[in-house]
């Protein structure tokens, strides 16, 4: 009996040695699939307002750690929309944005601020009301905007300020 129960345990472990190798192979494995999921998410937001962190913002706008001159990092000018999933007139401009971010997806990228997630950003932008729209034309200082737009206004807004039209 002892002998059986010995060859059993020995067994058991083997099984689950194999299943830790088989798990580790499908870890690896599965991450490929989330690097293809993410360009597939970059992809798919081509077009589309993007929710941002501090992490992103440091990366794609600006190094608030090295701080200094202003230098737009980015690539194409930008749009950065301090809002609070609270805010009244926040959500009342969303659907400008989204529409205007399919509109000019080839020209502009326009970035959502969460300033209940994101407070050291909103404090670098002075986002003490809000919805605050901060335009950042590729070359030159952004240009700020405190409160609610219409579409109109802020169609109008991309093409003088960001697309120089």
């Amino acid at each position: 009996m002892n002998r059986i129960l010995k060859i059993g345990l020995m067994c058991l472990s083997m099984l689950l040695a194999g299943s830790v190798c088989s798990c580790g192979y499908a870890q690896n494995k599965s991450k490929a699939k989330t690097t293809k999921t993410v360009k597939k998410s970059q992809d798919a937001n081509y077009g589309k307002v993007r929710h941002i962190t501090k992490a992103e913002f440091v990366k794609n706008v600006y190094d608030l750690d090295k701080g200094g001159a202003w230098k737009y990092l980015g690539s194409k000018p930008c749009i950065l929309d301090f809002y609070a999933q609270w805010c009244g007139p926040c959500r009342a401009i969303s659907p400008f944005l989204d529409n205007l971010a399919k509109k000019y997806k080839d020209d502009i990228v326009i970035y959502k601020i969460d300033v209940d997630k994101e407070r050291d950003l909103a404090r670098w932008a002075g986002a003490s009301s809000i919805p605050l729209l901060v335009f950042i034309p590729m070359n030159g200082e952004p240009q700020a905007n405190r409160g609610a737009l219409p579409e109109a206004e802020l169609d109008n807004a991309i093409q003088k300020v960001l697309l120089k039209k």
